[in-house]
């Protein structure tokens, strides 16, 4: 069974993501200022961008390093395509 990194350490920032995202959608109920809902989702997907960057991170150091350290060509070239693979997807 394969080993996962720990992202306990994301769930303290997801929570303040989740109370911005129902802050933004407060402020869209109450009709506030486009500028002021787009600032706040600007903040929002920062927030999001970052534990996306950690848990890439953890992702790379963890998995993928401990992926290449294997003889297995099959498990290797599997950790590779699947970075290669999200790396596509976020470019769409």
């Amino acid at each position: 069974m394969a080993e996962y990194p720990d992202h306990k350490t994301n769930l303290d920032a997801l929570r303040r993501i989740e109370g911005q995202i129902r802050g933004i959608i407060r402020m869209i109920e109450e009709k506030r200022y486009c500028i002021d809902i787009l600032t706040q989702v600007n903040s929002a997907d920062a927030a999001l961008m970052r534990v996306h960057d950690k848990v890439l991170e953890k992702h790379l150091h963890g998995c993928v390093a401990n992926a290449l350290k294997e003889k297995s060509d099959l498990k290797r070239q599997k950790s590779v395509d699947e970075i290669l693979d999200l790396v596509k997807r976020s470019r769409k």
